[in-house]
């Protein structure tokens, strides 16, 4: 599976974020993102330019809980270049606001509700909607999984990993575990991300630097 290493905190982009990319660099990720939230517009910006600039793939996931907030977002990631949006729920707009670019989209399958964000649905209500992405022309989905409030993480993965066909299965928030990735893999999961984590090292409490926390993620993930 890739690993997604989100510059984020409590469902924010952390402050020093460019001064936290430089420092992992040498980690070699090829896949790095974001939250919509946290810092300036200018600093995004700047951020997916070293991003990409590194050779790794863009990421920036919409976690304004407005409907308006969410398209200014898709704005944002077509106006700054981010590679992939993760996201929001309005699949028909976002579209739109992304269309002729070249931003992928993932929006957010089930019910998700609340700051930070929870996730209502049935696995069969996931699994008809992102067949209905997929018509639409998303890329695959982001599920928060280990978010849910109504149905087994798991079953909710599978229920995705059914309906996007061969779209992009990202699974994310809460994920800080190896039995989670691992039970991620086993269903059907393309990618996962992970922040915080990393940040409180809590992934591997006994390393001391960030780049041993991103080190010990990656080889879960491969494993």
């Amino acid at each position: 599976m890739d690993f997604i290493f989100m510059l984020t905190r409590a469902d924010q982009t952390v402050p020093d974020c460019l001064e936290v990319l430089d420092y992992i660099l040498p980690v070699g990720l090829k896949h790095i993102g974001f939250k919509d939230v946290g810092v300036r517009k200018e600093t995004l910006a700047e951020l997916t330019r070293r991003i990409r600039d590194s050779g790794a793939t863009s990421y920036m996931e919409v976690v304004s809980t407005s409907r308006e907030a969410c398209y200014q977002s898709a704005r944002v990631a077509r106006e700054i270049g981010i590679e992939r949006l993760l996201g929001g729920t309005d699949v028909d707009t976002m579209l739109g606001i992304l269309a002729g670019s070249d931003v992928e989209y993932y929006p957010f399958p089930g019910r998700p509700h609340d700051h930070p964000t929870r996730l209502g649905g049935s696995a069969e209500e996931v699994e008809m909607q992102c067949r209905d992405f997929m018509a639409r022309g998303c890329a695959g989905c982001d599920l928060l999984a280990y978010r849910a409030t109504e149905a087994d993480p798991l079953a909710l993965v599978r229920a995705a990993r059914k309906g996007l066909g061969r779209g992009y299965l990202i699974s994310a928030g809460s994920v800080g575990k190896r039995d989670q990735i691992r039970g991620l893999a086993d269903a059907g999961c393309d990618a996962f991300t992970i922040g915080s984590a990393a940040f409180d090292g809590s992934f591997s409490p006994t390393k001391g630097s960030l780049r041993s926390q991103l080190r010990d993620i990656l080889a879960a993930g491969l494993s």
